[in-house]
């Protein structure tokens, strides 16, 4: 491999052009391929950032890794390719369309001795990496992720926003769930036509004892992103969006002597967030730590399918209260 591995990148909408844009900027990697069928957006995406361009891809003989950030029913085909040719790959979420595509895709990873990243980005959030540090035994998690409709994405919110969420729930609370139960809402025409959900509740139990509920909606008025988490003593409130983060402790409560009216007393900790590092250039630093073998490979294999079971499980389960 080359002293700085020569990364591919497919795709260039709109995380596509973000992962360009990141990886052109980086030191520890030169972003020298774009690969993307749309010529004129091709050449664009690849003039500004200074790499070639090209319609499709054939050996990668020069190539150490790929990124691909194309569309979701793109995935599965792309990756397969990219594994079948030796090379690394990070795949944006989901790993693929369905579950049985994304486990296909680990498996052969696997066989392989290949590495397999999948773009679940919250993990390499400022806050969320800072709270991993002294986050104790969770008892509930609470996550809300919320945005405006855009009619650009056609797929639906269990795979597009609630798998973040369900990534962050175990992640944090350290195992899979045993229960998984969920709801979903179609609300506009086109989502009902193709039944891609606009909106997503799910409660998840795990053998712990704890307890989780999130949702998601890509029908809001407003763009939200937050997780809180419950332990014995404190709450630790997470707010993605601005990646700051907000401990609570009750201290106290009684009916003062001296007055009618209730009382409480709670603390309120503000943490210093520990990173600075964009998210992606983060999730970036990691993937080539997988590229250049000072990773490991096999953990983060075996990190990608929960959270895709978990949303595989939530849609048979509101298939299923919708059929």
């Amino acid at each position: 491999m080359n002293a700085v591995p020569k990364i591919a990148l497919i795709g260039s909408g709109r995380m596509g052009s973000l992962h360009a844009r990141v990886l052109a900027q980086s030191n520890d990697c030169e972003l020298s391929l774009l690969v993307e069928p749309r010529e004129q957006q091709g050449k664009e995406i690849a003039d500004r950032f200074g790499c070639r361009w090209a319609e499709d891809f054939e050996d990668l003989a020069d190539i150490d890794a790929v990124v691909v950030a194309a569309a979701t029913p793109t995935h599965y085909d792309i990756a397969g390719r990219v594994l079948d040719l030796g090379k690394p790959v990070l795949v944006e979420k989901p790993l693929a369309a369905t579950y049985e595509q994304s486990r296909d895709l680990i498996e052969r990873s696997s066989a392989q001795g290949i590495p397999l990243m999948c773009g679940l980005l919250e993990r390499f959030n400022p806050a969320v990496r800072t709270a991993k540090e002294f986050v104790g035994e969770v008892w509930q998690v609470n996550g809300i992720r919320h945005s405006p409709f855009v009619p650009r994405i056609t797929t639906g919110v269990a795979t597009d926003l609630l798998i973040h969420d369900v990534d962050l729930a175990i992640h944090f609370v350290g195992s899979q769930p045993s229960v998984v139960r969920g709801d979903f809402g179609f609300f506009h025409e086109t989502s009902k036509a193709n039944r891609s959900e606009d909106c997503a509740d799910t409660i998840l139990r795990f053998d712990s004892g704890a307890i989780a509920t999130i949702s998601a909606s890509r029908v809001s008025q407003r763009k939200i992103r937050q997780i809180s988490l419950l332990e014995a003593d404190r709450l630790i409130e997470i707010d993605l969006l601005r990646r700051d983060i907000t401990i609570y402790r009750h201290v106290d409560e009684e009916l003062p002597a001296d007055r009618d009216g209730y009382q409480q007393q709670t603390i309120i900790e503000i943490p210093a967030i520990r990173y600075s590092e964009e998210p992606l250039a983060a999730q970036l630093r990691s993937f080539l730590a997988l590229v250049d073998g000072t990773g490991d490979a096999d953990r983060e294999r075996a990190s990608v399918l929960p959270a895709h079971g978990v949303v595989d499980e939530v849609t048979s389960s509101a298939s299923v209260r919708t059929a």
